[in-house]
């Protein structure tokens, strides 16, 4: 059985069929979310109802679209359409499918459109062998991954193709997708007179992270496992709150992604780091990750933090956030959480220091309260005819050419510095630096009349 046996079978819906299977849209019409790329007037649409598809990767998390995207290509291109799963199918199953799309190309003029879910799973020697077909046109790819492509995908067959980014579906998205599912009397669950009330359909939408699957498979168990009101044929079956819970496995947080408990929780995550508390900064990480909070949003504020609240008293933090935020990325949730929970231990226990953080305002506020001070003459270019006639002038000292690699020489323009923008700490490695700067002393006042 392949991924759209399912379309080429009768029309009456089998009772075993899970609900987000049924309720596939089978037209761009239908098709709800990804407005980035599908909607009106892009490229990717246009594509697809000109039948002038290329080769192409759709990327994102699961339950968002990609195989829906391809049940609606299936249907509506000319060309001949090949599904092939990378989980369950190898190399000799792939090398029979090009031999067919060349035949097919050859005796018929007829284009394969190949559809590959899940391309990640291949290894190097499949996906080599896909890329001379590619390029000669046997059949065009059409591609589905959870991972990133950048990473996952070999160079070569990468540069062939484009690449279009599926993210989560939004609130609204998934509100829309749970209402027609609940009303659908043919292919959603309408004939049982589901009732879903507004605390349980806000939180299948807010659990489920913007996974479709996720969030129409907990409708179905719930409505197929509550019982009507009453004997009384229409009786309604009501959807509570816990039972929504119940069905989805999550139990609702008091957490609010665009409401005060978001910010309020960021900034108890935040200020349990810069406070050096560890365990706190652990709690406030899992209430997020169990509320549906974007790693990447996580991440983010991680990054930010390594140098506003540690900077160099341990320049490792920003290497360690860095490394978090690409793991985000390249390894994805649930995996990711572990990177992310060892950011948060090492920057909770790391040194803290706020002096270039502080040095950076101090350094705004010259630069936007004095009028625009001109580069002193020895630090000019000297490839400009300027910089040239200033060199003549004062000459640069180069600082290799001295002893410690260092030269006392004024660097900043005239009458632009207020105070000193940097004074590292005592605190770890910062400690260090502030020795090496009370041993250089005081760089040289600019020179006047610059």
């Amino acid at each position: 059985m392949n991924l759209f046996e399912d379309e080429a079978g009768p029309k009456k819906t089998e009772a075993n069929t899970p609900l987000a299977a049924r309720m596939r849209p089978r037209t761009l019409d239908e098709f709800v979310g990804q407005e980035q790329i599908l909607g009106p007037d892009t490229l990717l649409r246009r594509a697809i109802e000109d039948d002038a598809l290329t080769s192409v990767i759709f990327y994102g998390p699961p339950g968002v679209g990609k195989s829906t995207l391809a049940h609606i290509i299936a249907g509506t291109t000319k060309a001949h359409f090949e599904p092939f799963s990378a989980v369950t199918g190898g190399l000799p199953e792939l090398r029979k499918l090009i031999e067919a799309a060349a035949t097919r190309r050859r005796l018929y003029g007829t284009k394969t459109v190949l559809f590959i879910d899940e391309i990640h799973r291949f290894n190097k020697a499949q996906q080599d062998a896909l890329l001379p077909h590619v390029e000669n046109g046997f059949f065009v790819q059409n591609a589905a991954t959870t991972e990133n492509p950048y990473f996952e995908v070999n160079a070569p067959l990468l540069s062939r193709a484009r690449v279009f980014t599926f993210g989560p579906l939004s609130d609204e998205d998934m509100g829309r997708l749970l209402d027609r599912a609940a009303s659908d009397p043919e292919r959603g669950l309408g004939a049982l007179n589901v009732a879903l009330e507004p605390e349980a359909r806000a939180h299948l939408i807010e659990k489920s992270g913007g996974d479709a699957r996720t969030a129409l498979n907990a409708l179905e168990l719930a409505a197929t496992t509550t019982r009507p009101e009453s004997r009384q044929a229409d009786a309604a079956r009501r959807i509570t709150r816990a039972i929504a819970e119940e069905a989805l496995q999550r139990r609702a947080l008091i957490y609010d992604k665009t409401g005060d408990n978001h910010y309020d929780t960021i900034s108890a995550f935040i200020k349990s780091i810069r406070g050096s508390d560890p365990d706190a900064g652990l709690y406030y990480l899992a209430t997020m990750l169990t509320a549906g909070e974007d790693a990447r949003f996580i991440a983010r504020r991680l990054v930010i933090l390594a140098s506003e609240d540690i900077g160099n008293a341990d320049p490792m933090a920003l290497v360690i956030a860095n490394a978090a935020a690409h793991a985000v990325e390249y390894v994805g949730l649930p995996e990711a959480q572990l990177n992310l929970a060892q950011a948060v231990t090492y920057l909770a226990a790391a040194p803290k220091s706020n002096a270039s953080y502080v040095g950076l305002k101090r350094a705004l506020a010259d630069v936007q309260e004095a009028r625009a001070r001109p580069v002193p003459k020895h630090l000019r270019d000297t490839r400009s005819a300027t910089g040239r006639r200033a060199a003549g002038d004062a000459a640069y000292l180069y600082p290799h050419d001295y002893p410690g690699g260092y030269v006392a020489q004024s660097y900043l323009p005239a009458g632009v510095q207020t105070q000193p923008y940097y004074e590292p700490t005592e605190h770890g490695a910062e400690a260090e630096i502030k020795r090496r700067m009370e041993e250089r002393g005081t760089p040289p006042p600019p020179i006047l009349g610059e």
